[in-house]
């Protein structure tokens, strides 16, 4: 073979499996659950943990607290609904007028506390600015003292006001009606009341004493007549309310007079008494 002739090519080596070099080894897949098995552990996992979500409870102070909030809240709202729907059926079979008489009475307890007020408040001003105080004080506490004795019974007084007659021929009149009575006149603004010659106060006392009734321990005859000092456009309407005192003695058989005066005299008194252990306490 000569120099000048060509040589002749050989093959190119055939190449190798180069895709394959490149892919990683292919690795078994593990054994696949079967469908029912996955669906069993996703319902055993919800179960548990909604368990242990709900118990046990937590239940925190603040929640407790609220809850109890809220109970005395429903409570009272139930308590305040059931004496309205009382109140309300008491005066649903009044008449009109009666009604119309219920609330001018009421309009002018009303306007008795504010009268109160205001002159508490005149009262306090004078002090606050009055240019001798302690002569003023002076004053205020002389007239505190006779308005307290008229209370305690220990001085007479006089005003207006009615006098109430009970006929009881029949012998039916309690001291639970009587006693009802001065509360009813207490209630209506009553500021001083004598009973057959008996002066009432705060700590006076109403029995029965056979066919009588005693005040105090004191036996009062037939007829009971009630001198009281106060308002009579406000006492007399007071008694003469639907189921009132008046209607109650009228039930019982019993005839009640009230006649209004200009003037009515509460003479009866009351020996002040001592008391054995209480002292004031600015000595």
């Amino acid at each position: 073979m000569s120099d000048h002739e060509e040589e002749t090519p050989k093959p190119a080596p055939a190449p190798e499996h180069r895709l394959r070099r490149e892919l990683p080894q292919e690795v078994p897949a593990p054994p696949a659950e079967t469908a029912g098995e996955k669906d069993t552990a996703a319902v055993l996992t919800g179960r548990q943990r909604l368990v242990e979500g709900l118990w046990p409870p937590r239940v925190t102070r603040a929640q407790l607290i609220v809850a109890l909030l809220l109970f005395g809240l429903g409570f009272g709202l139930a308590v305040q609904v059931a004496s309205n729907s009382d109140s309300g059926s008491a005066l649903r079979g009044a008449r009109q007028e009666d009604l119309v008489r219920i609330l001018d009475e009421l309009d002018d307890r009303t306007q008795r506390l504010q009268d109160e007020k205001q002159g508490l408040e005149d009262q306090r001003s004078e002090l606050e600015n009055s240019s001798d105080r302690a002569e003023e004080a002076r004053k205020q506490t002389a007239e505190r003292e006779r308005q307290l004795g008229i209370l305690a019974g220990t001085v007479a007084a006089q005003g207006p006001g009615i006098t109430m007659t009970i006929e009881d021929t029949k012998g039916t009149v309690r001291a639970d009606m009587l006693l009802d009575a001065i509360q009813e006149l207490r209630a209506a603004g009553a500021e001083a009341i004598q009973v057959n010659g008996v002066r009432v106060v705060a700590g006076t006392y109403l029995s029965d004493s056979g066919k009588t009734v005693s005040v105090d321990g004191n036996k009062i005859a037939q007829p009971f007549r009630f001198k009281v000092i106060g308002k009579p456009q406000d006492l007399e309407p007071a008694l003469n309310i639907p189921g009132g005192v008046v209607q109650t003695l009228q039930k019982e058989q019993a005839t009640v007079d009230v006649e209004p005066s200009t003037k009515i005299v509460v003479d009866a008194l009351r020996a002040a008494e001592r008391p054995d252990y209480a002292r004031s306490s600015s000595q």
